[in-house]
């Protein structure tokens, strides 16, 4: 019987940890269908943090939730006028850095993406400012100029109502957390990370067959992160495993400030554990194929790093599931830890709930082709 601790870190997501149980329930009963296995909810035995309990055949899988939200939602209460000074800060951070453009060198549309948030701030401003200068020029101005005053205030108040729709305040917090320190971890940051470490190595070989640490978008590099502290303190056995997914490291280590990042990397990668990455070049909210500890310069002298996998969307999803999600490119960033209607080599539900270690699942797989390990980075560890 595999014993499997699931310890799950989301990205860069105010909402509360329920959604992640919502979603592998809805999901995983989807990818069991499709595949022909069960897959039962379990009680927890440890109820330790928010999670559930889940497995296959006689595999039993505990999950818990490695909680950050509350740190997102405390950087994302901004102000109108704080979310524009944002975005003239990260728009610096990277372009005078020379990180924009490096990026740009790897994937094309994790970039676009986080320009996507800066365009759609300055069209609104754009509209805003458009609206109040027309009252102005139709009226005289000791009587449109508060008017127009005004009017400015309302329609950007009108576009933040809407960004439940649009994310481009939700996308410019997003950047703006990783840059506005030049990508070093902000405080709140780095003490939750040292208690995720301490979680992940209180949990014993003993009780667990795997510890298995899965860090979603951003929530990659924070797994990385945590697991790297454990190794540098001779604590990571060899039952930890490491599963990162669809992550973005390069927006944060590709940053003159992200010194400790690009250490964690190296030093992670030295202590070799069982690593996978998932990628899809189809989502491109991510940077699809590209090795986090290459591309980001941090390479130990010899070797190491994850092995770099795509979940092939054009061939695991069928192209009806391919045309209902075309233009939800949010939907797509999610797509790893949802069914899969062609599944392949990757199933998230297998993967954590199975009777295999990722290790062991993985055996027989090499790196994907196309997999981009060229050190690109100007700002090396080391």
């Amino acid at each position: 019987m595999m014993r499997r601790r699931v310890l799950y870190v989301p990205g860069y997501d105010p909402l509360p940890p329920r959604r992640y149980r919502e979603l592998y329930r809805r999901e995983g009963a989807a990818q069991a269908e499709i595949s022909g296995y069960t897959l039962l909810q379990r009680e927890r035995r440890d109820p330790t943090g928010f999670g559930w309990a889940a497995g296959i055949g006689d595999s039993h899988a505990e999950f818990e939730v490695l909680v950050w939200s509350d740190i997102v939602n405390a950087s994302m209460g901004q102000s109108i006028p704080a979310t524009y000074l944002q975005l003239l800060q990260t728009a610096w951070a990277y372009i005078g850095s020379g990180a924009l453009w490096r990026l740009m060198r790897l994937r094309r549309g994790p970039v676009i993406a986080a320009l996507y948030p800066i365009a759609v701030l300055l069209a609104q401003a754009a509209i805003a400012l458009a609206l109040g200068g027309v009252l102005l020029w139709l009226m005289p101005w000791w009587a449109g100029l508060p008017l127009a005053g005004l009017t400015v205030w309302a329609v950007l108040r009108w576009w933040r109502r809407l960004d439940g729709r649009i994310f481009a305040y939700y996308l410019m917090h997003d950047y703006a957390f990783t840059a506005l320190q030049g990508g070093a971890y902000p405080q709140a940051l780095s003490a939750r990370i040292d208690g995720f470490a301490q979680r992940i190595g209180a949990l014993s070989p003993q009780d667990w067959d795997e510890v298995l640490v899965v860090g979603h978008s951003s929530g990659a590099y924070v797994a990385i992160s945590a697991l790297a502290r454990l190794a540098r303190e001779g604590r990571l056995g060899d039952h930890v495993s490491l599963l990162t997914l669809g992550h973005v490291v390069p927006m944060a280590s590709f940053l003159p400030g992200a010194a400790q990042l690009r250490a964690d990397l190296h030093d992670l990668a030295q202590a070799d554990p069982d690593w996978v990455d998932v990628t899809a070049p189809g989502d491109a909210c991510c940077f699809a194929l590209c090795d986090p500890v290459a591309v980001s310069g941090s390479t130990p002298a010899g070797g190491g790093g994850p092995k770099v996998v795509s979940a092939a969307f054009r061939q695991t999803l069928s192209p009806e599931k391919q045309r209902s999600l075309r233009g939800r490119w949010f939907r797509l960033h999610f797509q790893y830890l949802c069914a899969f209607d062609r599944p392949g080599d990757y199933d998230y539900f297998q993967i954590t709930a199975g009777p295999l270690r990722l290790g062991e699942r993985f055996a027989h797989r090499g790196h994907s082709p196309g997999r981009i390990a060229r050190p690109v980075n100007r700002w090396r560890h080391g």
